[in-house]
């Protein structure tokens, strides 16, 4: 398997339009363990070049399929015709794509790990970077904004999750972006502090 794209700290309702792959990389590559079916660089970059309206991304999407994951599609068109089945929403094909190329057993990995993850240190990057891959593979985890805002503020340090709940950011964005300057101010604050203890310690010394 491959490892989905990492996504920017756009707000997760503008991913379709920033990055198609990050949401089908990992579902299909699971089915090959050669060639990954998604033409990642390709895709991601024609999305965000051409501005695919909405009503088009499915249809872009099932064309970049390659191998079993295109006769995986096939089969599903062919009952209902191909220009019903690209109607389908972007969220309905996730999910189809989920429940066909992920065990349930996968899935509840990744559930709990949604859940349960926290910022390691100060290393807010890593933890976004793998809250929103999480919420692309698994959209079904969160119901609606206030959910996904109550576990990514939860995973933050004690130090700052108060402080990020009591901003009170209306987007996941925003509370990413206050969360890294909290993060930059503490982390500052130490580097002052020890800086200080260090001088505190030479002049004792003296």
């Amino acid at each position: 398997t491959s490892e989905a794209s990492t996504m920017s700290q756009a707000a997760i309702r503008k991913l379709v339009a920033d990055s198609i792959a990050a949401a089908l990389e990992t579902e299909i590559a699971t089915i090959a363990e050669a060639d990954n079916p998604i033409r990642n660089t390709r895709t991601e970059l024609v999305f965000s070049q051409s501005n695919c309206a909405e009503e088009n991304k499915v249809a872009f999407a099932t064309g970049t399929l390659t191998d079993d994951a295109l006769s995986w599609w096939n089969a599903y068109a062919q009952p209902i015709g191909i220009e019903q089945a690209n109607r389908i929403t972007w969220t309905e094909l996730k999910r189809l794509l989920t429940n066909k190329y992920y065990p349930r057993t996968e899935i509840k990995k990744m559930e709990d790990e949604f859940y349960n993850r926290s910022v390691k240190g100060n290393d807010l990057k890593t933890y976004v970077r793998r809250f929103q891959e999480l919420v692309v593979l698994c959209p079904n985890m969160v119901p609606n904004n206030e959910k996904l805002m109550e576990v990514f503020i939860g995973g933050l340090p004690r130090s700052i999750e108060g402080n990020v709940t009591a901003s009170k950011p209306q987007t996941l964005e925003e509370a990413i972006n206050i969360a890294q300057r909290l993060i930059d101010q503490v982390t500052k604050h130490n580097s002052i502090q020890g800086t200080n203890d260090h001088k505190r310690k030479f002049q004792d010394k003296r």
